[in-house]
């Protein structure tokens, strides 16, 4: 497949998948886990570690983006690998915290804001946690996200939209980690602060924030050259809320068992009842499908939204859930052939891991 096609079909997304950006994904992740071994820092190094080891699928995901930058999708992944592992970082960071300072995660997530400018300088991001030796390595994460930045011809056509996206991200991770009992009522009292959307639910705003497929998507289309302020703006609309949505809704519906032992927030938890659940998240599937259509390159958005349905419900945590092979089956169902493709696909993909351990 030539480096500029996009995929318009499920298997020819799969062979690019696991013939390109796999492999690619993999050499960035390695870059950065050789880095993380260095951190002088006991805590930062485990954290930084974990979140590579326990969270590479994000970046494996992730990536598919990178098939939207044409010739320059090799640019695309070193960004977007980047950008995921600077997330998936802070997030082990204040979810397993010896902090529960508000201003320390606010000040740890600057990094992601000066990750999307040109030339932000470079902070103590660590000024407010007594870990604070990382060798550079948070600093250097963000210094390559900005040198993608400082590469798009139309940075400030989607500047605005990348820096609103990231404000929600970050404005998430602060109000979550925060004392337990003061996070509900500070997600609640934000959610009403920033929308009067009543098709949503305060926790589905929040999962919709949690999500950074809109980035990724602004990003690569910048780097192959497409980007207008059209569709920046139509962008935007897809994939907030409903896709960023679904992203999350699924992957703390797989991860109820989880953040149940570790007493982390799960949005999930917060549907009275699973019928209810399941039938939002119908809800938030039919909708990233229809706006998605307004997007060039549809198919390839259709496959990517599918193909969330599919990579999530395919993950083995789903049989030690309640219901979870029921919910599976209806939203397989209404999802199509195109989610069952990447269902049975991820399923494999399983499979295989456990044979080779």
């Amino acid at each position: 497949m030539l480096a500029y096609s996009i995929p318009k079909t499920p298997f020819t997304l799969m062979a690019a998948v696991y013939r390109k950006i796999f492999p690619a994904v993999n050499a960035e992740l390695n870059f950065w886990e050789r880095r993380a071994f260095e951190i002088p820092n006991e805590e930062l190094r485990e954290q930084a570690l974990a979140s590579i080891e326990s969270k590479r699928f994000h970046c494996l995901g992730g990536a598919v983006y990178a098939l939207l930058a044409g010739y320059r999708w090799r640019e695309a992944i070193r960004f977007i690998v980047a950008y995921q592992t600077i997330s998936d970082y802070l997030d082990n960071l204040c979810d397993r915290s010896t902090s529960l300072d508000p201003n320390d995660f606010r000040l740890l997530h600057q990094s992601m804001n000066d990750a999307l400018s040109t030339g932000n300088t470079i902070r103590d991001y660590y000024a407010l946690r007594r870990e604070k030796t990382d060798g550079e390595y948070l600093a250097d994460l963000v210094r390559t996200c900005q040198k993608t930045m400082r590469r798009l011809d139309e940075f400030d056509t989607i500047q605005g939209h990348l820096l609103n996206l990231e404000q929600l991200y970050s404005d998430l991770q602060v109000h979550k980690h925060v004392k337990v009992d003061e996070r509900v009522p500070r997600l609640v009292n934000w959610f009403e602060e920033k929308t009067n959307d009543s098709s949503l639910y305060w926790h589905e705003f929040s999962a919709a924030a949690g999500s950074t497929l809109g980035i990724f998507c602004l990003v690569s289309y910048a780097l192959g050259g497409k980007m207008t302020p059209e569709l920046a703006d139509n962008v935007i609309e897809s994939y907030f809320p409903f896709m960023q949505g679904l992203h999350i809704l699924l992957d703390y519906y797989i991860d109820q068992e989880e953040d149940r032992i570790e007493g982390d927030l799960n949005f999930c938890r917060y549907y009275d009842n699973q019928a209810l659940m399941e039938k939002r998240i119908m809800y938030f599937i039919e909708q990233a499908d229809s706006y998605v259509q307004q997007l060039p390159d549809r198919r390839f958005h259709e496959m990517v939204h599918h193909g969330l349905v599919g990579l999530y419900l395919g993950d083995p945590k789903v049989k030690k859930l309640d219901g979870g092979m029921e919910m599976t089956d209806d939203l397989l169902r209404i999802s199509g052939y195109k989610a069952r493709f990447f269902h049975w696909n991820t399923k494999f993909y399983h499979r295989m891991k456990k044979t080779r351990a």
